[in-house]
């Protein structure tokens, strides 16, 4: 009797491990990949903290089809060496879905694995053009292009602004002297005057002679082209040497650490970004639910981050399959509504019409709409 029992129980155990196994198995796995560390890992926490609240909300609503989401981050700390090692893990560890990655300069070398392996990606927060225009079927994004911010950058400087001599500044990376280029061109098209266009250093600490060539070029508006960590100090020396020429930046300088590295002189610092969804009206709630955490909403990554996650979610439900070719061909073909509103994506996998703003940075790190 006793040996019945014992085996009753081993069996009822092993039906119990079988169906946690199968539990786990159906688990639908997104790799989130971005900068938990290095110089810009505050728009890695964006995009972290905007995945993580899509997985939670999705998971409490019932997941998809009855799956769960279960999502890990991967450190690429925006380099792109150490993004093709975070590539070809995520390859490994067989996921099929990523959210990521957030720096240009990381994620066109780490895309093309993606690509070849037949995994979907969505970055919310690259802006390189280059990205896709290489053809590739698995890969989107949420947010616009340099090829849209430039021109408005540039409309606003040439049509508000009216400056003398222009200095366009980049950082030599991917994403900087891409867009700095990108606002170059457009300021020539409309005959603004561009009497520097020179290239820094990342990591550079001192840009005394940079000022100083500004100066004597009677430069009185500068367009930079990078992430904040240079452009604070830059903002903080030119304050400090009286060169009081206006100062504009994308996407990636809009972050409170510009104002806690170049205090006063942030203030008034034009900015590109992408709209601020965090005020649409139907997200009241989900704004709210970031409050209860102590989160943020509103940087810049946060909710094209959450719209990365909806996407793909829906794309799965939509297409009934995990089958990533299933759900690539779905993203193309269908529209969906996220908190960026309702969004749809062309042949090359780019959101249409995607339009930034501009806005005037202040020193205690917020920012207001610019006239």
């Amino acid at each position: 009797m006793k040996k019945i029992i014992r085996l009753t129980t081993v069996a009822t155990f092993a039906a119990c491990s079988m169906t946690a196994m199968t539990a786990i198995a159906e688990d639908i796995k997104i790799a989130i990949a971005g900068p938990a560390t290095g110089d810009v890992a505050q728009y890695g926490d964006m995009q972290f903290m905007g995945a993580k609240m899509a997985v939670e909300q999705i998971n409490k609503a019932g997941g998809v089809d009855g799956k769960m989401l279960k999502a890990e981050i991967f450190d690429d700390a925006c380099e792109p060496k150490q993004a093709n090692l975070v590539a070809n893990k995520i390859v490994n560890e067989g996921y099929k879905f990523v959210v990521g990655h957030l720096c240009s300069g990381a994620t066109q070398p780490a895309s093309t694995i993606y690509e070849d392996e037949g995994i979907v990606m969505i970055t919310p927060a690259s802006t390189s053009p280059e990205i896709s225009d290489r053809g590739y079927t698995m890969i989107f994004r949420t947010i616009g292009l340099d090829s849209d911010q430039g021109p408005t950058a540039a409309t606003y400087i040439a049509d508000k602004v009216k400056p003398k001599a222009v200095a366009v500044i980049h950082d030599k990376q991917q994403y900087g002297e891409g867009i700095a280029t990108s606002v170059r061109d457009s300021l020539k098209e409309k005959g603004v005057k561009v009497v520097m266009f020179e290239g820094i250093n990342k990591g550079d600490k001192d840009f005394s002679s940079l000022i100083s060539k500004m100066q004597k070029e009677k430069v009185d508006f500068v367009y930079y082209g990078g992430y904040h960590p240079e452009l604070g100090l830059l903002l903080r020396q030119s304050a400090e040497k009286n060169f009081k020429a206006q100062y504009m930046g994308p996407e990636g300088v809009g972050n409170k650490d510009i104002s806690t590295i170049a205090g006063d002189a942030s203030e008034g610092l034009l900015v590109t970004l992408p709209p601020a969804f965090d005020k649409r009206e139907e997200n009241k709630d989900l704004v709210k639910a970031f409050e209860a955490k102590k989160e943020d909403a509103s940087g810049a990554f946060v909710l094209t981050s959450y719209a990365a996650v909806k996407v793909i979610a829906d794309a799965i439900e939509g297409a009934d399959s995990t089958d990533t070719s299933k759900v690539a061909k779905y993203i193309h073909n269908n529209s969906f509504q996220t908190p960026m509103g309702e969004i749809a994506f062309n042949e090359k996998g780019d959101i249409a019409n995607f339009k930034f703003e501009v806005y005037n940075w202040h020193k205690d790190g917020t920012k207001t709409a610019a006239e």
